[in-house]
């Protein structure tokens, strides 16, 4: 992977980017994002934000060996620290788990006041993205699941409206499965969950064997979701 060719799931997540916006990619690492972004005329600007030195000093390298100084600054700093409050316009973060990715929104959510679209790309822990979205008033507009070298990936794009409207009567089930996802069952989509329900039930056999009869309320918090997989995949 390079700047001119991005993994499929980086591609994927740049074909979200607006046209003609500033783009702040948080969390930039080669800066590879924001260098295939502006040689593909996807954004006017770009800021690369990277909070480790390593990434960072990579990132810099990046920008200036590809001759884009003018129009992507690097910055190293935590977050969305990197930004001036209104700078950027749309937002991707990739490549973090889901958790991370809430904290760092929620930490600097004064810096989104001109963001149009957020691009979010969790490796894990989706539901703390979608969470996070509801209660900060962004509108889930679209979702993609993919599987890139064996790994099962999942992209959320956000702009600001209404955010209960994408989960209609499936609120609870939405947050954890995704309801443009749920609604779409992709093969890939199917794979995650059957995989899911396995591990589930591989945890809950080494709960039995092992004799333990303290587990018998965390058992039966695996077998409820199981259930539910269950339910989301018939």
């Amino acid at each position: 992977m390079n700047h001119e060719k991005l993994s499929m799931r980086l591609q994927r997540v740049a074909s979200y980017i607006p046209k003609g916006s500033v783009l702040a990619d948080i969390g930039s690492d080669h800066a590879y994002l924001p260098c295939y972004a502006i040689n593909n005329q996807l954004c006017a600007k770009a800021i690369a934000g990277e909070v480790v030195e390593g990434p960072y000093q990579s990132a810099l390298k990046q920008v200036l060996e590809t001759g884009l100084q003018e129009e992507i600054a690097v910055r190293k700093g935590n977050g969305l620290d990197v930004l001036e409050i209104g700078e950027a316009t749309a937002v991707t973060i990739a490549g973090m788990g889901g958790t991370l990715i809430a904290s760092i929104l929620e930490r600097g959510k004064e810096k989104l006041t001109k963001v149009e679209r957020l691009i979010l790309q969790p490796n894990v822990g989706s539901r703390n993205v979608r969470t996070w979205l509801i209660e900060n008033g962004w509108e889930l507009k679209a979702e993609e699941i993919l599987e890139e070298d064996g790994k099962i990936y999942e992209i959320l794009l956000a702009e600001a409206g209404e955010p209960l409207k994408p989960y209609q009567n499936k609120h609870e089930t939405g947050l954890q499965f995704g309801p443009f996802l749920q609604a779409q069952r992709s093969p890939v989509f199917i794979k995650k969950w059957m995989q899911e329900k396995a591990h589930l039930l591989n945890v809950i056999a080494q709960m039995d064997a092992s004799g333990n009869t303290n587990l018998e309320e965390k058992r039966n918090e695996l077998l409820k979701q199981i259930r539910v997989i269950e339910e989301v995949l018939a």
